[in-house]
């Protein structure tokens, strides 16, 4: 059973309203904290979070049971993870021995006559996994929203229009660069490690696996040779990687053919089909990369991308190229990040095989509907969003949209990108490129979960971090100002 948080808590507690932050550290950390405090302190935007956390999570579930980690708590550590940019082992440590996290979270370094609250490695992965990317998108909007009031320069001052810069980057899923070698590679040790796994530690009866370390030993070689000669040079090269790929290909199928019959030997033991369905998944990937290999390497044939497979353990990676030098390929998605005149992510987006040119219109669209219509009152994009329709449609509900057109210019293009407003606006829009640079330090440069759904989760965890970040760095700089005025007056 979750709670939003513990409504009886230990009398050592300090209340989190009245937690003291350094003013001066220079460490990620308190800054982060100072957002999440804001959060616990602002009149709405604290209940209508908790409300959208018990939606999702408490949804269908009974009050009852053993009590679980409080909703505040799976907010906090889920932020301060991707804030400081780390693992679940760090995050294990600071959860359970930095003081001023722990007073974040609501427990006690040393409560009395007691032993003191330890969130267990396990416990923290399943319950910061349990929001999804929806609910995170919800509450972003939310966070975002309401940030602007912190950088208003008087409380009764309306909210400025907002003055979107809009632009995406690769999020790099965890995955080692592909070749059809080692992807053969990685399929067939897989193979041989699961069936391992059944053998040894379940105690299923798998005839034929006694020299199982043999067949992985045997393969590797094979693989190390087969990619030296690929990416070698000097006489006969192409002879011999004919003859290292045959044989690396023959081994292939004979360790296809032996998993073939130990995939059939499981039907017939009495377990649920998610004991070994992974076997049948990779020993898919063995005949389906042993048959591209064959076709690229030996019968000189192009590989429809369609074919295309670059990661067994992360299907869903693409293979993006921008025209950058360095890098010139990246592994993993697009993400549309949209951040506003202070420099709050105002709206993001996972393109999943999507393109830039497709993304403005349904950007200013979502924007428009959580403002309302004059809420926005430019938009700037790159080369790479630009479509001349998307453009004119846009100008009618934006007033200004910086959209620099691709190749020759008219006249009428010409005059129209040399105005003052789109000159000034161009040149702020390098502006988000620093954002993103900024967004990547707090853990969205590579994604650390596995799957699709742990991607986009990733990826909201992420640009909360970073919004409560750039709230909380200008809260504790207005503080600081506050406390050295008051000084200096004294």
């Amino acid at each position: 059973m979750h709670q939003r948080y513990s409504p009886q808590p230990e009398l050592d507690i300090v209340p989190i309203e009245k937690i003291v932050l350094p003013l001066n550290s220079r460490d990620e950390l308190p800054p982060i904290l100072s957002g999440l405090q804001w959060i616990w302190t602002h009149p709405t935007l604290k209940a209508e979070v908790f409300a959208l956390l018990e939606a999702k999570i408490l949804a269908g579930k009974k009050a009852t049971g053993r009590t679980g980690m409080d909703l505040w708590q799976i907010l906090v550590l889920g932020t301060v993870r991707l804030g400081l940019h780390t693992d679940y082992d760090r995050l294990e440590h600071l959860a359970n021995y930095d003081r001023l996290l722990r007073q974040m979270l609501g427990v006690s370094a040393e409560p009395w006559g007691s032993d003191p609250r330890v969130f267990a490695h396990q416990t923290l992965r399943d319950n910061v996994a349990l929001l999804d990317e929806a609910l995170l998108r919800e509450i972003n909007a939310r966070v975002a929203a309401s940030g602007r009031a912190v950088f208003k320069k008087k409380d009764t001052a309306p909210a400025e229009p907002l003055e979107i810069k809009a632009d995406t980057y690769v999020l790099e899923t965890d995955v080692h660069f592909p070749t059809d070698l080692n992807l053969l590679w990685d399929a067939g040790r897989k193979c041989v490690d699961l069936i391992a796994k059944y053998r040894d530690q379940l105690g299923y009866a798998l005839p034929g696996w006694r020299k199982a370390k043999d067949w992985r030993r045997r393969l590797k070689t094979l693989e190390r040779i087969a990619s030296k000669a690929a990416h070698g040079g000097g006489p006969g090269k192409e002879a011999r990687l004919r003859q290292a790929v045959r044989e690396y290909l023959s081994a292939g199928y004979d360790l296809a053919a032996k998993v073939h019959a130990s995939l059939l030997g499981l039907c017939d033991q009495p377990v649920e089909l998610p004991h070994w369905e992974a076997l049948a998944y990779f020993h898919a990937m063995l005949v389906k990369h042993l048959d591209l290999v064959d076709r690229r390497l030996l019968q000189d044939e192009k590989i429809p991308a369609a074919e295309k497979i670059f990661s067994l353990f992360e299907p869903h990676t693409e293979w993006i190229q921008k025209g950058k030098q360095r890098p010139n390929v990246e592994l993993g998605h697009r993400l549309l990040i949209a951040t506003d005149q202070h420099e709050l992510i105002q709206d993001y987006a996972v393109l999943e095989g999507g393109a830039e040119v497709d993304q403005s219109v349904p950007l200013a669209d979502r924007l428009l509907q959580r403002y309302g219509a004059g809420s926005v009152a430019s938009l700037s994009f790159d080369k790479g969003f630009t479509r001349a329709l998307d453009r004119e449609l846009l100008s009618l509900y934006v007033p200004t949209v910086v959209m620099p057109k691709r190749g020759r210019k008219t006249d009428a293009d010409t005059e129209r990108e040399s105005g003052k407003k789109f000159a000034e606006l161009r040149r702020q829009h390098s502006a988000v490129e620093s954002d993103i640079n900024s967004l990547e330090h707090h853990g969205l440069s590579r994604c650390l979960d596995v799957g699709l759904a742990g991607y986009q989760r990733y990826a909201g965890y992420g640009v909360l971090a970073y919004n409560l970040h750039v709230i909380g760095r200008e809260l504790l700089a207005r503080e600081r100002a506050r406390r050295e005025a008051v000084g200096a007056a004294a």
